[in-house]
């Protein structure tokens, strides 16, 4: 049987990554099967052209998973999918909290014809199974004998072939820029990110987070040698296509057990499968200067942290008072010092927020090392238990907010400032940090660094700016790549004279090395 596994794109912001599920399952597909992978990000496709797809390519099975923002999209693709009659499974997150949503138990249509709830390493096989039977059922759930849900081990964690894999699709190094890194820096004619998770859960259970309900507050992890051996076959990957390739560690947080992290990066480190990565860690666990040692060392790039707010009465009212603003600039200068930087994650529309809470987060932000900040919006998740306090509180103003996704709109009513107020600041957030002015002083703080590490800020911030502004068709690149002139044009310089020097050094050193040769000659 063939099988297509899609990841939608919300219709309206890109990911620049691959979603980790899609390669996971290709790889605990029992064999005999072929299984073929889109995601919507980088080869987009309509409702018709899907409908198209799969009838051309013979497909038997359609496995579907989806996080809220996305979910829409997932819908009306299934739609069109089950419309030529091969039958859908849909998973993720949000299926997985509204299960009679996709199958159309809560009065609405339906929109799969089976749903895997939680995670489905161990449950795919047995669907892809009764697929070929013919004899789905409405839902798959792990759990064990007596019907408690199970969670599964990741000891034994499949070999995703990552060496064999089409991922030209995820370059992030955009075209125009190919000339002058393929001449003035080795090695980075293309650059690609691919999920690696070492680990899976969350204790901390913060209000709007979805991980904890969905991974559990058990942490499991894969084995140090699992994860070490997965980073050298994508080292050697790099190597062979002369180009690079990052890892996003996809763990919720990738240092919960500071413990095992350390023995994790000290076998990295000890295996020579550095590769450059990001992860998501916690403030409060970087105060540890032996584990930001060992960050930097086996690789670490930048390092994803959920700030959420300066305020730490917002940080307490959704339950992440562990958050301490007073140290986040000690934090980031640790970083720093040692070539780490961070991406910012702020949230705006808290409780404790007023109109001008984006000026007053930019003031400190200003004063940090250079990094990446982002900006969203309070969103009530469903199932989460701020979802559930807007709920009971009558504050939620589009409860079913997913069915009609917009990007960067309020679901409720703040306190303290309207919803458009809210907007506005993060409206105001992102146009102040990533301006062309703002992507030049990122650069510009750098001067003393490589030149990698200012080309590294400066694409990082360029694709980090499609975030929220539309940048999802060369058209809309083209005006960017032209605000930014200056910068890249300093960029090239750098590149020209580096180039220039490293030249004129090689000429230096042949002249002074052939005489030495004649005169050892004639000894």
């Amino acid at each position: 049987m063939r099988i297509l596994l899609y990841n939608p794109d919300n219709g309206v912001t890109r990911n620049f990554m691959p979603h980790l599920w899609m390669f996971l399952l290709q790889a605990l597909t029992p064999p005999g099967h072929e299984v073929l992978l889109i995601d919507g990000n980088a080869q987009p496709m309509d409702e018709a052209q899907m409908a198209q797809f799969v009838r051309d390519q013979k497909i038997g099975l359609v496995g579907i998973g989806a996080m809220t923002r996305m979910v829409a999209r997932a819908y009306r693709m299934a739609d069109a999918i089950r419309a030529t009659g091969i039958p859908v499974v849909m998973g993720g997150p949000h299926v997985t909290e509204e299960a009679d949503e996709a199958l159309g138990r809560d009065g609405g249509p339906r929109h799969a014809d089976a749903v895997a709830l939680g995670e489905a390493d161990e449950t795919w096989p047995q669907i892809v199974n009764d697929a070929v039977r013919g004899e789905l059922k409405e839902i798959y759930a792990p759990v064990d004998a007596v019907g408690k849900e199970r969670k599964p081990s990741l000891s034994s964690y499949p070999v995703i072939p990552w060496d064999k894999l089409d991922l030209d699709q995820f370059n992030l190094v955009p075209k125009l820029m190919h000339p002058l890194l393929k001449k003035f820096r080795q090695g980075w004619g293309t650059f690609r990110i691919v999920p690696v998770e070492s680990g899976r859960g969350c204790p901390y259970g913060c209000e709007f987070c979805t991980v904890t309900g969905f991974f559990g507050d058990s942490i499991r992890f894969r084995t140090n040698e699992s994860v070490v051996n997965e980073l050298l076959l994508l080292k050697a990957r790099a190597r062979k296509e002369q180009g690079q390739i990052a890892v996003f560690f996809i763990d919720d947080n990738f240092a919960i057990n500071v413990k095992r992290t350390k023995s994790l990066l000290r076998d990295i480190i000890a295996a020579n499968a550095q590769v450059f990565w990001v992860a998501q860690i916690s403030a409060n666990l970087l105060r540890d200067e032996e584990l930001v040692d060992l960050i930097a060392a086996s690789g670490g790039k930048w390092v994803f942290i959920g700030m959420e707010s300066i305020d730490p009465a917002n940080l307490k009212d959704v339950n992440k008072g562990f958050n301490k603003p007073g140290d986040y600039a000690a934090v980031l200068e640790r970083l720093a010092k040692r070539n780490v930087y961070a991406i910012t994650s702020f949230i705006f529309g808290m409780d404790n927020d007023t109109p001008g809470v984006a000026e007053r987060t930019l003031e400190q932000v200003r004063t940090w090392p250079p990094g990446l900040p982002i900006f969203g919006l309070l969103t009530p998740l469903p199932a989460t238990p701020l979802y559930k306090r807007l709920a009971a509180a009558g504050r939620l103003t589009r409860p079913q907010h997913w069915k009609d996704f917009v990007p960067f709109t309020m679901a409720h009513t703040p306190l303290k400032m309207t919803v458009e107020e809210a907007h506005a600041e993060v409206k105001y957030g992102w146009a102040q940090s990533y301006s062309p002015e703002a992507l030049a002083q990122a650069v510009a703080a750098l001067d003393h660094e490589d030149l990698g590490d200012r080309i590294n800020i400066f694409l990082a911030r360029l694709c980090f700016r499609g975030i929220y502004f539309p940048m999802m068709s060369k058209s809309a690149w083209l005006p960017v790549v032209f605000e930014n002139r200056r910068t890249i044009l300093k960029l090239f310089k750098d590149g020209v004279s580096r180039w220039k020097r490293s030249r004129n050094s090689a000429e230096s050193d042949a002249l002074v090395t052939t005489p030495q040769v004649s005169d050892n000659a004639n000894a």
